[in-house]
């Protein structure tokens, strides 16, 4: 137990430095961390359903799906003269993994196609939507400016939530959240998190003034509640 502890903190941190190091240093490396990340996660949740035996999805086409997806919203946020065109391939794969199942003799097409679509929807979309948070656009010079803050914001919150919900739950935490999902998780811990995120958010507002302290405080609210239903 001792040497698992040990490798799941030195994994933890590395993979902390790595995420805030890319987020930070630039739009391009922020943009090949999330298009590898985004890629691994589908192909992850793509073996993780397979396995089950009901369904059978393609791991190697709905990874490059994730990874387009990222590539074309970071394009379409970037590039104003590229425009909506850049998700026609996108589209084309949709319908790639919808009509091969037609012709596959797999025992269940239609839980295949709908689960390569959840990989999409559940997994690579809110990675590829880290861009509207990463990019903004200027209404006055037309410019488009990088800002790291706001999408390392997410991670930090979500951090600072599970946190705060393992510490406070651990020493209070009585009445089950999700029982049948999760059975350690408390209501006790949960507003435990989210006390610590609202907290963490007005410090950040402090320290990036450019959003409101009340944007601030409804964006680390929405994490939580949507973080813990993820």
């Amino acid at each position: 137990m001792k040497n698992n502890f040990i490798q799941r903190a030195v994994t933890g941190v590395l993979f902390v430095i790595v995420l805030v190091g890319c987020i930070l240093y630039s739009p391009l490396s922020f943009g090949i961390l999330f298009t590898i990340i985004s890629a691994l996660s589908v192909h992850e949740f793509a073996q993780l359903v397979s396995k089950s035996g009901e369904v059978s999805i393609n791991k190697t086409i709905t990874a490059l799906g994730g990874a387009y997806l990222f590539l074309a919203l970071m394009s379409f946020c970037t590039q104003q003269s590229v425009g909506a065109r850049v998700f026609l391939p996108y589209l084309g794969l949709l319908l790639y993994m919808m009509i091969t199942e037609l012709y596959l003799k797999k025992k269940n097409p239609t839980g295949n196609w709908a689960y390569s679509m959840l990989s999409q929807l559940y997994v690579a979309l809110p990675f590829a939507l880290l861009n509207v948070l990463a990019f903004q656009n200027s209404s006055e010079t037309g410019s488009v400016t990088y800002n790291p803050i706001l999408p390392l914001s997410i991670f930090v919150f979500i951090w600072l939530s599970d946190t705060g919900a393992y510490c406070v739950g651990s020493l209070i935490g009585k009445n089950r959240l999700f029982e049948r999902i999760s059975p350690k998780k408390s209501w006790e811990g949960f507003f435990g998190g989210l006390a610590v995120v609202l907290g963490a958010s007005q410090a950040l507002a402090w320290y990036a003034p450019e959003v409101s302290w009340y944007n601030w405080l409804g964006l680390s609210a929405t994490v939580v509640l949507f973080g813990t239903w993820g």
